[in-house]
């Protein structure tokens, strides 16, 4: 979903009222505003937090299940407080933050996915995000994460790692879709 650069300005600034908010115990509001600008249209969302380039919490949606307004504040909190790969983002870390948000396409079914090199073969490097599911195992890399892993075998390898799967299997299912990426520094964003 391409936004333009209000939208996007906007959509930054409820990430981060939806962290400050947190830590005031308020309530975070998806304000009108949003609405007269295009924003509750349903649509997916990851929210990256980093801190001197560092990850520092990284929470999503791969369906549009709400109003991309709405899921936007939703993943913010989320990455802020409940990504469990990392302890909750304190007020003390602002000065380093970088919030960046990326709204995602409708995944769509890969064709020809029996086989990793099969995959691999079909794959866009920089392109495509890519999820993985077998059975109950399932798992995403973002677009972004070529930029760390440029190679189509090392990408696909630690994706099937981070879900848990430790060999291709018959029933590996395949999907991709791309992301319009944003964001900016801590301080750059308008509360």
């Amino acid at each position: 979903m391409q936004l333009n650069e209000q939208q996007q300005q906007l959509l930054l600034t409820a990430a981060k009222s939806s962290i400050q908010q947190a830590w005031s115990d308020s309530e975070v509001i998806v304000d009108t505003l949003l609405n007269e600008h295009g924003l509750m249209a349903h649509g997916a969302s990851f929210v990256t937090l980093n801190k001197n380039d560092q990850l520092r919490g990284c929470i999503g949606s791969l369906q549009a299940m709400r109003p991309l307004a709405e899921d936007v504040v939703h993943n913010a909190f989320n990455a802020a407080f409940r990504d469990p790969r990392f302890a909750p983002v304190q007020p003390n870390e602002v000065a380093g933050l970088e919030v960046e948000i990326s709204t995602l396409s409708q995944p769509e079914a890969m064709q020809d996915c029996d086989s990793k090199a099969a995959l691999l073969a079909q794959l866009r490097p920089f392109e495509d995000g890519l999820i993985l599911t077998d059975g109950y195992k399932r798992a995403t890399f973002l677009p972004s994460v070529w930029e760390q892993l440029p190679d189509k075998q090392a990408f696909v390898d630690y994706l099937m790692r981070k879900g848990g799967m430790s060999a291709w299997s018959e029933t590996m299912r395949c999907q991709r879709y791309t992301t319009f990426k944003f964001g900016a520094h801590w301080h750059d964003i308008a509360r």
